[in-house]
């Protein structure tokens, strides 16, 4: 069979619907719904902590960042609701993959949205925690352990560089006071202090696996009920985040805007992972496709209006508190509640702050833990995982054992995952699902005899518009690293093969490949929105830096080995009719 072998609309459709004979989804969903789990899934980690180390890198022209990534996500959701319009299964940017690229390209972006769902809730859940264990110990007598609210590893590497600066002379309130060391006591505590159980140090995130225990549980329980409290969840932020923009607005000091741009282009750019980061999961409102009255109708409505609601939310927020402090204050962990308790009169507001993001955490989380069962559910359908994962359970109408998988997926790394890494490998797994998704609407607009959504981005020819950007935007790009190439004191080898050359292959990646696409966009007249909205995701992909793009290939080569060994020999491609 081969590699590349592809689903024909007909063939995913009509497979769905004789999966459906056996267990079907609950259909609750309309677009006030879908909606709703955009803004759940975006405003999250993005809009109460990554804002503000953003904000300090770029200063209060962040805004420009914020506005360039959702252009970037708007240009992927029109293809992704176009799709969506298209083939109303639960599949996402997998089973869209299918239809245009082959199997082995869905297997890839399936594996790959295991990162962005699963994966990346590990982040979530842990930054739950900490949001947590903060508002307990600042509104009652009590706190949480410390070894009760760390991973093993960062406890002990935290301990070891505690016991290493305490050897060279430092006391621990030098160290508690210093810019540098003060996020080290923390583990060092969680260390020293922790029980001992079998002959180990017994550490781990509890609050982060409850939570983790308590979404899955509800996820399992029913769409309905995730629903419920999905809208709930996000009316409580959007009224504190429409009261904090409110409020604020009144202690805004446009002295503060200036320099809009402190440290250029360049520190605007720093932030583009953390605010990519943002808004990732509005596609996880397509894995809910079957879930949906009309998804050929709520589907696009849902996933645009979420992007455009939270892209208002961010660039209001990050205006507020860049005028109400200077920017250069904003590199901490919470930056909203810490803005307001700069201001006496405000500190109240501090608390609802931290209490929304709890709440916020929360419903990311939610989202998230719906859409990965559904992307394993629609790959068991296809027979590239086993049949238990497409089992849907009689009375909640819920992928049953999928829900449960991902649980466990997302508990298991709590225990030792590296927050930082698990967020950029996130990021560089959800950017490769947008860039095919992208390239997928492009691939079947090729074809002469096309089905035609229901829902369509509006045509504009890209021939020339394309390879024009290109012309100007290369140059730009190839500036800073030619002149450190070619520079008297350099040496060509030395700097293409040193770390920062080698930090420089996925920029000169995308130069290449926006060359080519240039020249297949003037031969094939593509069309300018999915055009763009590929461009511009290969181009954030490319600044997350070498070592993560060999932490991503990493884990697709672990996929591709599972591939290999299982979903290719149990594939059902070849049993499905035409």
């Amino acid at each position: 069979m081969s590699l590349f072998r592809k689903k024909t609309v007909e063939q995913i459709l009509k497979h769905s619907e004789l999966a459906n004979t056996h267990g079907s989804l609950a259909k609750h969903l309309g677009v006030k719904d879908l909606t709703a789990f955009g803004i759940a899934a975006i405003i999250g980690a993005g809009i109460f902590s990554t804002i503000g180390k953003a904000s300090a890198d770029g200063g209060p022209g962040v805004i420009f960042l914020f506005i360039f990534t959702a252009l970037a996500c708007s240009f992927a959701a029109f293809a992704y609701a176009e799709f969506a319009s298209l083939i109303p299964v639960s599949g996402s940017a997998y089973t869209y993959s299918y239809v245009a690229f082959g199997e082995l390209f869905a297997w890839i972006i399936g594996w790959a949205l295991i990162m962005e769902y699963a994966i990346g809730n590990v982040t979530v859940a842990i930054s739950w925690s900490d949001y947590f264990t903060s508002l307990i110990e600042n509104t009652t007598p009590y706190a949480v352990p410390e070894w009760l609210r760390l991973d093993y590893f960062t406890a002990k590497h935290n301990f070891d560089k505690v016991a290493a600066l305490m050897r060279e002379g430092l006391d621990m309130a030098a160290i508690k006071s210093g810019t540098e060391t003060a996020n080290l006591v923390e583990g060092y505590l969680a260390f020293l202090n922790a029980p001992h159980f079998l002959g180990m140090k017994l550490i781990f995130d509890l609050p982060a696996i409850i939570i983790n225990i308590l979404i899955t549980m509800l996820v399992y329980r029913g769409i309905k009920e995730s629903r419920n409290a999905s809208n709930a969840m996000v009316i409580v932020k959007i009224v504190v985040v429409l009261l904090v923009i409110f409020v604020g607005a009144f202690f805004v000091d446009t002295q503060n805007w200036n320099p809009f741009l402190p440290n250029g282009v360049g520190g605007l750019l720093k932030g583009i992972s953390a605010v990519f980061f943002a808004y990732i999961g509005f596609d996880a409102i397509s894995t809910t496709a079957e879930e949906c009255k009309n998804p050929q109708r709520d589907l696009p409505r849902g996933i645009l209006y979420s992007i455009i609601i939270c892209t208002v939310l961010y660039v209001a927020i990050a205006l507020v508190i860049t005028g109400m402090v200077n920017y250069s204050e904003l590199n901490v962990g919470d930056p909203l509640a810490f803005v307001f308790q700069k201001f006496s009169s405000l500190q109240w507001l501090g608390g609802v702050v931290a209490v929304s993001a709890v709440v916020a955490m929360a419903s990311v989380m939610l989202v998230f833990q719906l859409g990965q069962p559904r992307i394993w559910m629609s790959m068991s359908r296809d027979g590239l995982l086993p049949p238990a994962f497409s089992k849907i359970h009689p009375k909640y109408k819920t992928p049953s054992f999928s829900t449960i998988i991902t649980g466990v997926l997302v508990a298991v790394p709590i225990f030792f995952v590296d927050i930082n890494m698990v967020t950029d490998i996130c990021s560089a797994g959800t950017l490769f699902a947008f860039c095919l998704v992208c390239g997928g609407v492009l691939k079947l607009k090729m074809k002469t005899q096309v089905h035609q959504p229901k829902f369509a981005a509006p045509y504009i020819n890209s021939k020339y518009i394309i390879p024009l950007l290109f012309l100007i935007s290369v140059p730009w790009l190839c500036f800073e690293h030619l002149e450190t190439i070619f520079s008297k004191n350099s040496n060509v080898n030395f700097v293409l093969f040193s770390e920062a050359g080698i930090d420089k292959i996925p920029t000169y990646s995308f130069i290449i490949g926006f060359a080519v696409f240039s020249v297949m966009a003037y031969k094939y007249k593509f069309s300018l929105i999915p055009a763009l909205g590929l461009i511009c995701c290969f181009y954030m992909l490319s600044q997350l830096g070498h070592k993560n793009w060999l932490y991503f290939s990493a884990w697709l080569i672990i996929g591709l080995l599972i591939y290999f060994l299982y979903s290719r020999k149990h594939s059902k491609l070849s049993t499905i009719k035409k």
